[in-house]
C-alpha cells in the first residue's frame, strides 16, 4: 500500500494530491528534553487511488523514535533495525542529507518523507515521533517546529507543554519565522506572537498552543508554508555545581554559570575572498566582520587572514591589541578585500595556525586567555593540497589542542563534512549559511555565541564508585549563554547523595565548585500525573533517554573523526546497540513498516560493555595511575628503546602474578622533540598460583599455555577458562584475562588499517580489578595500587601543606605543585590524557623526566631480562 518510506529534501508538487484535514504537533519538554508528536490525517475524496506524501521537516539534532501509518483499515508501524554494515558507508552519504539538495543543511533542518497511496474513498493518517535534548545559546532554549503542510488545512494546531522544576524564566514567543518565503506576514520589527498563540504559565509549568482558522492561514502564506513556530525560554538557575537531576538510576547534570567576567581572547580570522565569494556572499561576511570588530573588548588581541589561492596576512608575525586605530584598520583591510582565484583551504588554515602557535609561544599571554580560530569559506579546496583527509591531518597537526577552530560555510558549494569534522577534531563547532539576505545576522549571531568565554578547562567529576558510563566531562571552554551537559549512570543507587565537582578557571583564578546533591525518593523528579502530560511522557524516564541521546551524539562524532577503520566500526556497533534499545533512528540504523500483527523475531542482546579503570599504560607509552580515595590521577612516560621489556606488575611471591611489556619502536612524527616512538607491541601474563600458566599477547594472536598450548586469534571472539583463569576475546578490540576472580586485566587491540609512519599496531594495559594482588606488588603500575599519594601545594614561604580533601580553595595547577610519595617530593604539572581509545579524557598530575622520583628507583630498574622474568627486586631476574 506505500511506494516509499525515504529521507528527502525535495517538495511535494502533485496537483491531484489527497486533501490535508488535519496537522497537528503536540510537544512535551521536561527539563529541556522534548518529545513531539506530529499527527497528520490525508482524504482521498477521488474515485481512485492516489499518492499522498507525507512530509515533515524536523530540528537536524532530533532523532526519529517511532513512525506509524494508518491507510484504511491497515495499520503499519515503524520498526528501528540494524542498518546491513555493507551498506553503512552508503547510508551513512545518503542519511538526511541526500546529495542533490541541502535545504536540511541551511536552515537546521532534515526533511523526513513517507509516500502512500491511499485508495479512493479513504483516508491516511501519519504519526511521527521525534525527540531531542534542547541547546541553549545566547541564554535561551529555543525549542521550533516547522509548520510547511503545503496546503492550507482544516484543522491545524500546535500545542507545547513545558515542565521546568528550577523554574521557566523570559518566556517568548516571536513570529514566524520563514528564511525561504518573504512577505509571510511578519510586519518589519514586529515581535508578537503569531495570530491565535496563548501562552499560560506558571512558576515551574507552561502551556503554549497555536491554532490558527483557514482565514488566519491564508494570510500568513496561502501556499500552506507557514515557517517557523518558535518558543525560547530560560530556566532558574543556582550558582555553585548546577542543576543536577536524578531519577530511577540516571542522571543529568546542567552547568551554565552567569556573571563571570569575560576571558580575553586571542582571535585570528581566516575569510575566503575567492573569486566565488563575488557579490552578495563577501558583501554580508564584510558587513558581519564589522560588527564583530566593534565588539571585540580591550584586553582581546585579533589579526586577520584572507585567502584565495594566495595568502594575505593583514599583520604579518602577530596577534595586535584592540584600539580604535588597529579596529579602524582592520575594517579598511576588510573593506579593500576584494573576490579573485582558487581555494586554498589548507594554506590558510595553516598560516592561521602558525601565526597563533607562535604568539602564543613567544609572548607573554595571560595564562587564562582562550585562543581560537574562525574560518569562512563558501566552497571546496581546488588550490594547493586538495585531499580532504589530508587537510584535516594537517590542521590537526598545526593546531595540537593547543586552541579551538570554529568553522563557517556560505551557501551550497560547501563541503560541509570537511568543516564539520574539521571543527570537531579541534573542539570548536561549525555552522553553515544560506546566502540570503540575514547571512550577516547568522554570522553575528555565530560569533555572539563563542565571542565571551566565560571558563576554560572545566572539569566535572563525580566518584568512579558511584557512577558509570558517564558522557563527556571535560569541556576546553565555557561561553556565555550557553550550557554544559553531562549525563550517566548511578551505580549505588542506595546511596544518599552524589558529590559532585567542578574545576575549572576563569579570568580571576582557577575555581573548584564542590557539593553533594541529595539523591531524594523518585517522586522528587518523577512527573506523572502533572496537569499537561497526560500524553503518556509523564511515564518516561526523560533522564534516561537524555542520557541515551548525549551518549549516541558523542559515539556518532568520535566515530565521524576516527581514522581507524575498525574503531570506526566498534563505535558504530555501540552507537547501534543503543540507538536499538531506545529505538533512535540514527545514521547506523533504519525505520522499517510492518503491518500490524506480523511481529518480527526478537533482536539480540548486545554484548555487555567491558568495565576499566583509568590506572593504565597505553600509547606511547603513557602511564596513568588512578588514586580513587584521593580523587585525582597521577600520570607519566616512560621515554625507553625499541626492545626494553618493561616490568608492569610484579607480584610473583605473593599472588603470583608477574605482567611484562615488550617495547616496539617506530620514527617520531615529524617537527616533535621526540628522537623516536615506542609501543607495547606484546604483553606477556605470568601466573604461579595454584599452577604454572601464561599469556603471550600480540595485536594478532594470543598464546595461552597452563600444561597445553593453545593458540588464538584476536580477529574472533572467543572465550577460554581454565581452572584458575579466563581469556575473553572481543575480536579486534579488546581482551579481558580474570585469574581467581580477583584480578583482571583488559588489553586494547590498536590495529591501523593503512598507519602512518609512525604509528605501529600495538597493546594498551589496564588494570580492571587489582582486589586479588597484594600490597606487597611492584612494577611500574603495581607499586601505586595500595599505597596512596599526597597532594602538595607550595606556600610563600616555601614550606608544603596538604591539600584536604574538603578544602573549597581552588586548586592551582602550576609547576610548583608537588606530590609526596613514600616521602618523596615529586614536582608536577596538570595535564590531559585521552585514554581507551582516545573515548575517555583524564584530567591527571604529570610526572617528568622518566617519572623521576615518583617510581622507587630509576627506569632502568624496570627492565626485565626477558618477556618470562618474574624478578621483583631491583636487579634481581628470575624466570616462571
Amino acid at each position: 500500500p506505500f511506494s516509499s518510506l525515504e529521507n528527502d529534501c525535495g517538495l511535494c508538487s502533485c496537483e491531484t494530491r489527497p486533501r490535508m484535514s488535519e496537522f497537528s504537533v503536540k510537544s512535551t519538554i521536561i527539563s529541556r528534553y522534548a518529545f513531539t508528536t506530529v499527527s497528520c490525517t490525508m482524504v482521498n475524496s477521488g474515485s481512485e487511488a492516489r499518492e499522498a506524501v507525507f512530509e515533515m521537516q524536523i530540528p537536524a539534532p532530533a532523532f526519529i523514535s517511532n513512525f506509524t501509518m494508518i491507510i484504511g483499515n491497515k495499520t503499519y508501524y515503524g520498526e528501528v533495525t540494524g542498518k546491513e554494515k555493507k551498506h553503512s558507508s552508503d547510508d551513512k552519504a545518503r542519511h538526511k542529507k541526500p546529495p542533490n539538495s541541502t535545504e536540511g543543511r541551511e536552515n537546521g533542518y532534515e526533511t523526513f518523507k513517507a509516500s502512500v497511496f491511499i485508495p479512493r474513498k479513504m483516508q491516511a493518517k501519519f504519526l511521527l515521533h521525534y525527540e531531542e535534548l534542547l541547546q541553549r545559546r545566547l541564554g535561551k532554549y529555543e525549542y521550533t517546529v516547522s509548520i510547511r503542510p503545503q496546503q492550507l488545512v482544516g484543522r491545524l494546531r500546535v500545542e507545547v507543554n513545558i515542565l521546568e522544576k528550577s523554574g521557566i524564566v523570559s518566556l517568548e514567543v516571536p513570529p514566524l519565522r520563514n528564511s525561504k518565503h518573504k512577505g509571510n506576514g511578519k510586519v518589519e520589527g514586529d515581535v508578537s506572537p503569531p495570530p491565535s498563540t496563548v501562552i499560560g504559565h506558571t512558576k515551574t509549568l507552561a502551556k503554549v498552543t497555536f491554532n490558527p482558522s483557514v482565514v488566519e492561514q491564508t494570510r500568513i502564506a496561502r501556499n500552506g508554508i507557514l515557517g517557523d513556530f518558535i518558543i525560547r525560554y530560560d530556566v532558574n538557575r543556582e550558582l555553585s555545581v548546577g542543576d543536577v537531576q536524578i531519577l530511577n538510576g540516571y542522571f543529568v547534570h546542567y552547568f551554565a554559570p552567569t556573571d563571570l567576567p569575560p576571558l580575553p581572547k586571542n582571535v585570528v580570522f581566516v575569510l575566503d575572498s575567492s573569486a566565488s565569494m563575488v557579490g552578495t556572499k563577501l558583501k554580508q561576511t564584510k558587513e558581519a566582520l564589522f560588527t564583530i570588530l566593534q565588539d571585540l573588548r580591550p584586553e582581546d588581541h585579533f589579526n586577520i587572514i584572507g585567502f584565495s589561492n594566495r595568502i594575505k596576512v593583514w599583520q604579518q608575525d602577530r596577534l595586535v591589541p584592540v584600539t580604535p586605530n588597529n579596529i579602524r584598520d582592520a575594517k579598511k583591510y576588510i573593506h579593500n578585500m576584494s573576490p579573485t582565484g582558487g581555494t586554498n583551504i589548507n594554506g590558510a588554515l595553516q598560516t592561521g595556525a602558525k601565526l597563533l602557535n607562535d604568539y602564543i609561544a613567544q609572548n607573554d599571554i595571560d595564562a587564562r586567555s582562550v585562543s581560537l580560530i574562525i574560518f569562512l569559506t563558501d566552497g571546496r579546496p581546488t588550490v594547493g593540497e586538495t585531499q580532504s583527509l589530508k587537510i584535516l591531518s594537517n590542521t590537526k597537526d598545526a593546531i595540537r589542542d593547543k586552541f579551538c577552530l570554529f568553522t563557517i560555510g556560505i551557501g551550497n558549494d560547501v563541503d560541509h563534512k570537511l568543516l564539520e569534522r574539521m571543527a570537531l577534531e579541534n573542539c570548536g563547532m561549525t555552522r553553515h549559511f544560506q546566502e540570503d539576505e540575514d547571512a550577516a545576522s547568522h554570522l553575528k549571531g555565530f560569533y555572539d555565541e563563542i565571542g565571551t568565554p566565560l571558563l576554560s578547562d572545566i572539569r566535572v567529576d563525580y566518584p568512579e564508585d558511584n557512577v558509570e558510563q558517564v558522557t563527556q566531562n571535560f569541556f576546553p571552554n565555557y561561553f556565555n549563554g550557553s550550557e554544559i551537559i553531562i549525563a550517566g549512570k548511578l551505580i549505588n543507587r542506595t546511596s544518599d547523595s552524589l558529590h559532585v565537582e567542578v574545576t575549572a578557571s576563569n579570568s580571576k583564578k582557577y575555581i573548584l565548585l564542590k557539593k553533594d546533591v541529595a539523591i531524594d525518593l523518585p517522586s522528587r523528579n518523577d512527573i506523572s500525573g502533572i496537569p499537561g502530560l497526560e500524553d503518556g511522557k509523564g511515564d518516561t524516564n526523560y533522564i534516561e533517554r537524555a542520557w541515551s541521546y548525549l551518549t549516541i551524539k558523542e559515539l556518532l562524532n568520535s566515530q565521524l573523526k576516527s581514522d581507524d577503520s575498525q574503531e570506526k566500526d566498534y563505535l558504530m556497533e555501540k552507537a547501534k546497540s543503543i540507538a536499538l534499545t531506545y529505538n533512535f533512528v540514527t545514521p547506523f540504523t533504519v525505520l522499517k513498516m510492518r503491518e500490524a500483527g506480523l511481529h518480527p523475531e526478537p533482536r539480540q542482546q548486545d554484548k555487555q560493555r567491558i568495565k576499566i579503570s583509568k590506572t593504565s599504560a597505553d600509547g606511547d607509552p603513557h602511564f596513568v595511575i588512578d588514586f580513587p580515595s584521593s580523587k585525582f590521577s597521577v600520570c607519566f612516560n616512560i621515554d625507553g628503546e625499541p626492545g626494553d621489556i618493561l616490568r608492569l606488575v610484579s607480584d610473583h611471591k605473593e599472588s603470583g602474578v608477574t605482567v611484562n611489556g615488550q617495547l616496539v619502536g617506530a620514527p617520531a612524527p615529524p617537527n616533535g622533540h621526540k628522537k623516536h616512538r615506542t609501543y607495547f607491541s606484546t604483553i606477556t601474563i605470568l601466573n604461579n598460583k595454584p599452577e604454572r600458566s601464561y599469556l603471550e599477547i600480540t595485536p594478532k594472536r594470543i598464546i595461552l599455555d597452563d600444561g597445553e598450548r593453545l593458540l588464538l586469534s584476536c580477529g574472533r571472539s572467543a572465550v577460554v577458562r581454565s581452572s584458575s583463569l579466563e581469556v575473553s576475546i572481543c575480536a579486534n578490540s579488546n581482551i579481558t584475562v580474570t585469574i581467581r576472580d580477583t584480578i583482571s586485566f583488559v588489553i586494547l587491540i590498536h590495529r591501523y588499517k593503512k598507519p602512518a609512519p609512525y604509528q605501529r599496531n600495538h597493546l594498551g594495559f589496564y588494570i580492571s580489578n587489582s582486589k586479588g594482588l597484594s600490597s606487597d606488588s611492584h612494577g611500574l603500575l603495581g607499586q601505586f595500587l595500595n599505597h596512596e599519594v599526597k597532594l602538595l601545594q607550595a606556600s610563600l614561604n616555601t614550606s608544603h601543606q596538604q591539600v584536604g580533601q574538603n578544602q573549597t580553595d581552588a586548586l592551582k595547577p602550576n609547576p610548583t605543585n608537588t606530590l609526596k610519595v613514600k616521602g618523596r617530593l615529586v614536582p608536577v604539572v596538570w595535564k590531559q590524557r585521552r585514554i581507551y581509545n582516545g573515548q575517555q579524557e583524564v584530567e591527571c598530575w604529570f610526572a617528568k623526566n622518566n617519572a623521576d622520583k615518583l617510581i622507587d628507583g630509576s627506569y632502568k630498574d624496570y627492565l626485565a631480562s626477558h618477556p618470562f622474568d618474574t624478578g621483583t627486586s631491583f636487579g634481581t631476574s628470575n624466570s616462571l
